[in-house]
């Protein structure tokens, strides 16, 4: 494959085996592929982009009412200057907010996955960003199924293990660039804590995907494509047959540095208390097992967080 691949979603009920194998090979590449013919309105995408923005464009007083400092910043929102990609010197240039899955209160993960916030001044808020969390909590889960199917395991094994996973819908604003000579990108290199990423549009381009190669690849997908791709949990518990692949958003050049982005990634996290122990189906005597030490998804995600200064 010498480009990230694009495929069709719907072909996984017409079109089964080959759509798996398709899906799979292109994991197995790059970590990344593009989803289209998901059936998710432009109306509800685009109300949640219209949404974030009208929060964004708040002044930071009135954003910060809803900052919950020693948090990690579960729930709620996160200001510039905070997260910073692991090993980097400089956080990242991007403000964000955090939509999580809505509970019961008297659930066992309640002490885990905290309540959300939504903000008064954005009435549509609620309506359009958690809509857009359930739709893509979905096509998610069809994803890790086609993915599930390709290395052997029946069709429904993540079902009983993310219905209750401490996803994340993050929508981002990076601010226009005045300084160009800024040390700081909008997000450095890294790779995902999650099983996969669900990334929704963007404003402009500057999504960046490091090859096999060591080549930097733009990947500035289609307006009716979703970008998905895997993170470490996933790369973890399929023991490497899956990877999860280093990316970035790199700062514009010239007029464009004036213009903001706005992205909407979806993180799609197990239960917190799932195992994540490498599945027997990806050892073999050419790649033996590299994570003989279990550890749950919880305790996996406070360790990255501490990494990347969110707690």
């Amino acid at each position: 494959m010498s480009q990230i691949p694009t495929l069709d979603i719907r072909r996984f009920d017409s079109d089964r085996a080959a759509f798996v194998a398709e899906l799979g090979a292109a994991y197995r590449e790059w970590g990344f592929c593009g989803i289209r013919g998901h059936g998710i309105s432009d109306e509800l995408i685009q109300g949640a982009y219209d949404a974030a923005k009208a929060f964004f464009a708040l002044p930071e007083e009135v954003k910060m009412k809803y900052h919950q400092p020693g948090t990690g910043g579960a729930r709620g929102y996160t200001p510039f200057g905070i997260e910073t990609a692991k090993d980097s010197k400089y956080p990242d240039l991007k403000e964000f907010w955090h939509v999580g899955r809505e509970i019961a209160r008297d659930s066992e993960y309640a002490g885990i996955m905290g309540e959300n916030l939504w903000p008064a001044e954005v009435p549509q808020f609620k309506q359009y960003l958690y809509g857009l969390y359930s739709a893509l909590d979905a096509l998610g889960s069809k994803v890790l199924s086609a993915l599930a199917l390709h290395i052997g395991l029946p069709e429904d094994y993540f079902a009983d293990k993310t219905h209750y996973g401490n996803s994340i819908l993050r929508p981002i604003h990076y601010p226009e660039i005045t300084n160009p000579d800024v040390p700081n990108v909008r997000s450095g290199a890294h790779e995902d804590i999650n099983f996969i990423t669900l990334l929704v549009g963007a404003s402009a381009a500057g999504l960046q995907v490091l090859s096999r190669k060591g080549e930097w690849i733009d990947f500035t997908a289609d307006a009716d494509t979703i970008v998905v791709n895997i993170g470490d949990m996933l790369q973890r518990l399929s023991n490497h047959v899956y990877p999860s692949t280093t990316h970035r958003v790199v700062n514009p050049m010239g007029p464009d540095a004036r213009k903001p982005r706005y992205s909407i990634p979806f993180f799609l996290h197990p239960n917190p208390d799932f195992l994540i122990k490498t599945l027997s189906q990806c050892v073999s005597a050419d790649n033996p097992d590299r994570y003989p030490e279990p550890i749950t998804g919880h305790d996996y995600l406070m360790e990255r967080l501490r990494e990347i200064k969110l707690v």
